[in-house]
């Protein structure tokens, strides 16, 4: 049962000090999702146990796990202004610099923990497969496609990065695939739309469908064969793409292992191609600056 159903249905039963927890989390829950237990009893005005015994009596093990049904709720409602509120919230008068890294490296441990080895393996297997790969991501997540797109054009001789949103041109880019092919679509909060459509496209087209994305509740899961969960911020001025991008670190990684000899060879050759036509500077050329 969604959470605010359930304060709604028990607000009568509450104490007077949880029924302040429910009023402010009914209101505010954008910024309740991301207070501490203690933070949220301080904003309200009650004890730091009265909220964990509030979030056990709605049925949660824990202030964690109610935390954390708040965060799920607006995990794709959450607007650009409400987002730098949020920022601000978090991280007033503390080290920004520490606090954001060390958030990005729980993301990492975090996808670490969530992400199934199994799709993992089974993606990099289709992905080896695929006559062409198709790369799906449009605004903020578009830098991830074009590094993954960057990387297995070196690789594969059919690689299509698809950054656009325009519902034509996603049909436009879309409509030779089959189901020799496999789809990468990677979305984030706010989950796009287009993205959504492109995959449910490709899915009916028969193509193997590869969700990258934060949560197994996105609306890429349904419609994937394999989904690859790299946790990302929401509640941030800017998303945080760390964590996928890693995912995609290691996506590269294991596909050039399951093609064993057949990179080298490509690898060599443009090697030859970027020392002809001096695309890196040399050590020579090092040395002498």
């Amino acid at each position: 049962m969604n959470l605010l159903t359930q304060i709604n249905d028990r607000f009568s039963g509450f104490s007077k000090g949880q029924k302040l927890i429910a009023n402010f989390i009914t209101e505010h829950y954008d910024k309740a999702a991301f207070m501490t237990a203690s933070k949220l009893g301080t904003t309200v005005g009650v004890s730091e146990s009265t909220v964990v015994r509030f979030a056990t009596e709605l049925g949660y093990d824990g202030y964690p796990k109610m935390q954390k049904a708040m965060q799920e709720m607006i995990r794709d409602k959450l607007t650009s202004v409400q987002r730098i509120e949020v920022t601000k919230s978090r991280m007033g008068g503390e080290d920004v610099l520490s606090t954001v890294l060390n958030q990005d490296i729980e993301k990492i441990r975090r996808t670490l923990e969530e992400t199934s080895k199994d799709d993992f393996n089974n993606a990099v297997s289709a992905i080896a497969k695929a006559k062409t790969i198709y790369i799906f991501a449009v605004r903020s997540s578009a830098a991830l496609a074009s590094f993954l797109g960057y990387y297995y054009s070196l690789i594969f001789e059919h690689v299509k990065v698809i950054s656009n949103y325009g519902e034509t041109e996603i049909y436009e880019n879309l409509f030779r695939i089959s189901a020799d092919d496999v789809i990468i679509g990677i979305s984030f909060p706010r989950y796009s739309n287009a993205a959504v459509k492109a995959m449910t496209f490709a899915q009916r087209r028969g193509a193997k469908v590869i969700a990258i994305t934060d949560s197994m509740t996105s609306p890429l899961c349904t419609l994937s064969d394999y989904v690859l969960i790299a946790k990302s911020d929401m509640a941030s001025v800017v998303d945080s793409l760390v964590a996928p991008l890693s995912m995609i670190n290691a996506l590269i990684v294991a596909t050039v292992i399951e093609l064993d000899g057949e990179v080298e060879k490509t690898f060599s050759c443009l090697e030859s191609i970027w020392e002809e036509y001096d695309v890196y500077r040399s050590k020579s050329e090092e040395e002498q600056t």
